[in-house]
């Protein structure tokens, strides 16, 4: 799996790297790639995550973990 967080002007003012905080502490017991990214073009919507390949919006500290484990099931 490949995680990657925008780290956009926008989205980095809304706490995208309180994000890449959170996703470094589940990467020891989930196994994903984690990436930082420019803009996805959803500003308004942010913060902004893609997990393979599928745009994520108003991800936050306290919603990422139960989003990566939503993914994992349905893969």
């Amino acid at each position: 799996m490949t995680i990657r967080v925008c780290m956009g002007s926008s989205c980095y003012l809304k706490g995208s790297y309180r994000v890449v905080e959170k996703l470094r502490e589940l990467q020891k017991d989930y196994n994903f790639k984690l990436y930082g990214s420019l803009c996805f073009g959803r500003c308004s919507q942010g913060i902004c995550v893609e997990i393979d390949g599928r745009l994520f919006t108003g991800v936050s500290p306290e919603n990422v973990e139960e989003l990566v484990k939503k993914v994992l099931q349905s893969a």
